[in-house]
């Protein structure tokens, strides 16, 4: 079970809130839902199910990157707002419970990378048999360092015929420098993975008894859902009433507190990291001879310790050192590679000035396919638009501006008005004000287009749809 909601606003601007850490390839050429999916599948006792809660604006994105690594999801249930985790892991307990109670989840965030496969299916062999008796465990990560930007968990007494594997003592906020190298040095202390073995039924109990208000709201919001295509959509007004709860405060915490603790800890040594910031990329990444992190069309003359990663243009660096520069089509950051953590202030900026920078790249993803902005003045903006084989976008029109197609690659099945016909490469086509129109891509080849749309107003919202075959409201 895939907890797929975060935003990762700390990897801005590569991360924005329409396509968040989870959705790109940090590491590798998979993106990192694409390795959570993957890292599991390849546990020879592990089932192929996989059932992910996400954001329901990625809805999409996900599906189309499951589909990628040919891993349909089970369920995809879709929440229209977050509620943090302790919701989205009821939601998907509620969805196995009701065909069997036992079923075992495994509970991943979707944005964690894990280096050691062989350490991370050891740890999950010795958990499965706790989460069977009906422990709910959760992995603590061996520290290597003193750590003061993750949560701590502390272990306890050691569980009877389970040699690796103690009771869950507490939890503990990010400490301070001194206070973590004192956990460091204990021995007892681990970092929050945010991961857990458990029942669906057992979950569901502890609910019950420690949080009958949000289980209430869960259970409303999922029975009142109702599916759409691939995904399942919960109770919207049920579930923004939910109250908002992590899985460590509602129900661990409490847990571990009570003479029962049916609460276990598994440690998992793995070169694990969530990449929570620019600089754990720079920690997990190969650097070259001067500890540089290079990623892209990069030219570096006497730099050091630094993270340079180019999306689009040429990044040239001279003489620096410990600094993370991050280039996309849209946005540059350059950040001290010890103050990361602060980017979110730059997205909360941004959020103030209602810019969009910190919500879409300059590439939009779309069911259909993308379009990106190429330029734009005073009455008109021009696309790239791309539209994948056997998609359509919506029957439309608009109030108030006329569109020019020019198709460069493919061949288009165009609909204007009455009629109905294609358009090949090299060939344009004119959509005017107010005309009913569709654009779909017959063809086996992603369809590549320019569109120049000229009128008195250009925004996104001047879309009136007649007919959607993804489900987007009219």
């Amino acid at each position: 079970m895939i907890l797929s909601g975060g935003s990762g606003t700390r990897l801005w601007p590569l991360s924005r809130q329409l396509y968040p850490k989870q959705l790109l390839p940090l590491v590798g050429d998979n993106t990192l839902l694409q390795d959570t999916v993957l890292r599991v599948k390849s546990i020879p006792q592990m089932s192929d199910s996989v059932l992910v809660v996400c954001n329901e604006e990625h809805r999409f994105l996900i599906a189309e990157q499951l589909r990628a690594i040919k891993a349909k999801a089970d369920a995809l249930i879709l929440e229209p707002e977050g509620r943090n985790t302790a919701p989205a892991l009821t939601l998907a307990a509620l969805a196995l419970a009701a065909s069997n109670p036992q079923q075992i989840m495994l509970v991943m965030p979707a944005d964690h990378v894990i280096q050691n496969q062989a350490a991370f299916a050891a740890a999950i062999q010795q958990a499965a048999p706790l989460a069977a008796q009906g422990y709910i465990v959760t992995f603590g990560i061996v520290p290597d360092c003193p750590e003061t930007g993750y949560g701590y968990i502390e272990q306890g007494d050691s569980i009877a015929n389970h040699a690796m594997a103690h009771q869950l003592r507490r939890f503990v906020e990010k400490p301070d420098l001194a206070t973590a190298q004192q956990y460091l040095d204990s021995g007892k202390y681990f970092w929050n993975s945010g991961m857990f073995m458990l029942q669906a039924g057992m979950w569901l109990q502890h609910m019950e008894t420690f949080q009958p208000d949000m289980l209430a709201c869960c259970r409303g919001a999922y029975h009142s859902g109702k599916h759409d295509q691939d995904f399942y959509r919960v109770d919207k007004n049920q579930f923004t009433a939910c109250p908002s709860d992590s899985i460590d405060y509602a129900i661990m915490e409490k847990l571990a507190s009570t003479p029962a603790n049916k609460t276990a800890l598994v440690s998992l040594d793995a070169g694990w990291s969530d990449i929570g910031a620019w600089a754990a990329l720079w920690d997990i990444s190969a650097k070259d001879a001067s500890g540089n992190v290079v990623k892209g069309d990069v030219l570096q003359i006497d730099s050091h310790n630094s993270l340079l990663l180019s999306q689009h243009r040429l990044i040239a660096s001279v003489g620096i050192d410990d600094l993370v520069v991050i280039e996309t089509t849209d946005a540059v950051l350059v950040a001290h590679r010890d103050r990361v953590q602060d980017v979110k202030a730059i997205v909360a900026q941004l959020k103030q000035l209602k810019r969009e920078e910190h919500l879409v790249h300059r590439r939009v993803y779309r069911p259909w396919g993308s379009y990106e902005g190429i330029d734009h003045g005073e009455r008109y903006q021009v696309k790239r638009i791309s539209v994948n084989p056997g998609a359509a976008l919506s029957l439309q029109m608009h109030h108030h501006r006329a569109e020019h197609w020019v198709v460069v690659k493919g061949t288009a099945k165009v609909t204007c008005g009455d009629s109905t016909f294609l358009v090949t490469e090299n060939q344009s086509t004119y959509i005017p004000i107010g005309s009913k129109h569709r654009l779909e891509n017959p063809g086996s080849l992603p369809l590549e287009m320019i569109e120049v749309q000229s009128g008195g107003y250009l925004g996104e919202d001047d879309i009136v749809r007649f007919d959607d075959k993804y489900g987007r409201s009219p």
